[in-house]
């Protein structure tokens, strides 16, 4: 996705949100991926620190070249967060804002 994304931008200036915003939803693949994108205006914890106990838990793979830029991250056993009520699951379950949120549609 992030290689059609640069490609459709590739020699524009990126000079507001809305350009950056309005490049990546105006990109598609020859296969018809289509991409949506929207500018997250909410506002974000800043100095966030992330434990040693949270950094252990996260399943990382690290690549044979380069493995601390080419990493896979790796989704928990089921069995590591089974909630009985999504709702009132704990916040490191639920997805953190992040200043641009991008989605793919089809």
């Amino acid at each position: 996705m992030f290689s059609h994304i640069t490609q459709n931008w590739r020699g524009r200036p990126l000079v507001s949100h809305e350009t950056i915003v309005n490049l990546i939803a105006n990109t598609t693949t020859r296969k018809g991926l289509k991409i949506s994108a929207k500018l997250d205006t909410g506002e974000s914890p800043l100095e966030v620190t992330v434990s040693d106990a949270e950094m252990a838990a996260i399943r990382l793979t690290r690549d044979d070249f380069h493995g601390d830029w080419n990493y896979s991250l790796n989704p928990r056993p089921w069995t590591y967060y089974r909630p009985t009520n999504f709702r009132t699951a704990p916040q490191v379950l639920r997805p953190r804002r992040l200043g641009l949120a991008a989605a793919i549609g089809s």
